[in-house]
């Protein structure tokens, strides 16, 4: 399985900054100790074209040129340097580089992204560009270019906190369907409509979660068959900010909770015969080593996924035949 890193453009951030930016190379670093058989490789820069499928030329030019005014530099969360654009443009490029694999092999991923507050003409909650906004824009050109047909594309975003910047970026355009399962209290304060949203309360733990997600992604399957088409690609924010250790996530998912999550999503994708990129998106855990080790689970998960489908253990990857499934 193809894994996307982009570690090594991280900026440096100012001391006590709470922003886990150390969590990348550590999770770099498990997945090329403990987990055989995934071929890691660096992302390459998404370019300014690329970025503008997704965002305002306005704002692409203010992140690149260092002109971000310090209150646009204060709402995502980072200040402006060379080092932050680098990052932001590998971050995309990751998704991109794992959207391609996975078009290919079924499941691939990157150690980051999941970049989904993030709007087209402003960054917010440490999102400067929104890495699967501009990755399924991409796709879908580059499919059509290259087999004149539509792909639509599926956001199942499990991060703790709403893809708000994704939903409204994705708002009138039915090609994209926005799944998000969050916590209802959570940032943001001001919630996006995206195509399903689930509200959480907080404290909610596994059984209820896994609940509410069985049902969301039946909805979810019904809704796009009903409106005359299904996913030929599957964007999975897989975070594990909604752990019962994380700082910020309200939610109470233990590790095995997570794990019947990952699970049951993979499993789903694979019986609908949908491409998926993973994108380990947020986790701000207060021992930073808990969630480096939830999001190695998940890449664990993702390789079996990815095995299963080059065995034949699943369905072949390419688009179903429509059914009220």
């Amino acid at each position: 399985m193809q894994v996307f890193f982009n570690d090594r453009f991280n900026p440096l951030l100012p001391t006590g900054h709470p922003f886990p930016m150390s969590k990348y190379r550590r999770l770099r670093e498990r997945v090329a100790a403990e987990v055989p058989g995934v071929t890691l490789r660096e992302a390459e820069p998404a370019s300014e074209g690329e970025l503008a499928l997704a965002h305002t030329p306005d704002y692409i030019s203010a992140v690149l040129g260092g002109t971000l005014p310090a209150a646009a530099q204060r709402e995502i969360g980072f200040p402006w340097s060379e080092a932050m654009v680098e990052r932001s443009r590998r971050s995309v490029g990751a998704t991109v580089g794992a959207a391609r694999a996975a078009l290919r092999e079924g499941v691939a991923a990157q150690l980051g992204g999941g970049t989904h507050h993030a709007y087209a003409d402003k960054g917010s909650g440490y999102c400067v560009f929104n890495d699967v906004a501009v990755a399924a824009r991409l796709m879908q050109a580059e499919v059509h270019r290259r087999e004149r047909r539509l792909l639509r594309v599926w956001v199942i975003d499990l991060d703790v906190h709403q893809g708000n910047g994704t939903a409204a970026i994705f708002r009138d355009d039915p090609t994209v369907f926005t799944l998000s399962l969050h916590g209802a209290k959570n940032f943001p304060f001001r919630k996006e409509a995206g195509d399903l949203d689930v509200d959480l309360p907080d404290g909610c733990g596994d059984e209820a979660y896994l609940a509410a997600l069985d049902a969301a992604l039946d909805q979810a399957w019904r809704r796009q068959v009903q409106q005359g088409g299904v996913p030929g690609l599957a964007f999975y924010l897989a975070g594990a900010d909604p752990h019962e250790g994380d700082r910020l996530g309200r939610l109470k998912l233990t590790a095995a909770g997570l794990a019947q999550r990952d699970a049951r999503v993979l499993a789903w994708l694979a019986r609908q015969r949908v491409p998926v990129a993973l994108a380990m998106a947020g986790g701000y855990g207060r021992d930073i080593d808990t969630t480096v080790a939830v999001h190695l689970q998940t890449l664990r998960l993702a390789q079996a996924a990815w095995r299963d489908r080059q065995d034949g253990d699943s369905p072949p990857v390419g688009p179903m035949e429509q059914s009220s499934r």
